[in-house]
């Protein structure tokens, strides 16, 4: 099963406003897993880049100012995408901002399957704090490269966290030793096993049918087989 862990960052916090999206990260999944598949770029645009984005992004106008735009990015997102699930922290901030760029270079919104992991981790950890930082801390998700924000970083960091959510490393962890260590053989390894096998003498046959002689009212000669 492919799913992408998509993260966006913006000039500001409202598209509506007029806010864009400045740098856009991606991270394959495969069953769950994140594999060495993924996309990053950043986008040049119009709108000045708010003091609270550029402290939490380190990105400037002046850093934007040689990328490409969202446009020219565009075929290569929507391709890395495809159909598949996209798994977005706060997913209605970051769809609403895509589609929003979609919309303004007239294409359409995009349609995929969304697992927001703001709800999941909700649901799952029974806890109303759920940013990307306690969830991280609360699976010993290493933190140290996160002093800025990035759509890359904090794509490979959910995908751990979601990992997780998904019944990955505390899953092992809590179960009891015995299970962990519990090896079941497979149907190959049962067939790659040696088999003993022992053949009767004529000796040991003839004790066995003098045994069964002596024994009166045998059960087995009430059943016609």
């Amino acid at each position: 099963m492919r799913e992408i862990v998509v993260d966006t960052e913006t000039t500001g916090l409202s598209h509506k406003t007029g806010d864009r999206v400045i740098e856009v990260g991606c991270v394959e999944l495969i069953n769950h897993v994140a594999t060495k598949n993924f996309l990053q770029f950043y986008c040049r645009v119009d709108k000045e880049i708010s003091e609270s984005a550029q402290k939490i992004t380190g990105i400037t106008n002046g850093f934007l100012s040689d990328k490409k735009n969202f446009n020219d990015h565009c075929d290569a997102f929507l391709k890395f995408i495809d159909n598949d699930p996209l798994i977005i922290h706060n997913a209605d901030f970051d769809i609403g901002f895509i589609n929003n760029e979609l919309l303004l270079i007239g294409r359409p919104s995009i349609t995929n399957p969304v697992v927001d992991t703001v709800t999941l981790a909700r649901a799952v950890l029974n806890t109303r704090v759920a940013n990307l930082d306690y969830l991280c801390r609360r699976f010993k998700i290493d933190l140290s490269e996160r002093g800025l924000h990035g759509a890359l970083l904090d794509s490979r960091l959910l995908a751990e966290v979601y990992l997780e959510l998904k019944g990955g490393k505390q899953f092992t962890m809590n179960l009891p030793k015995t299970t962990q260590s519990k090896t079941i053989p497979t149907n190959k390894e049962k067939n790659n096993k040696k088999i003993i096998s022992f053949e009767a003498t004529e000796e040991d046959k003839v004790i066995h049918k003098k045994t069964i002689n002596e024994i009166k009212e045998a059960i087995w000669k009430k059943y016609n087989y």
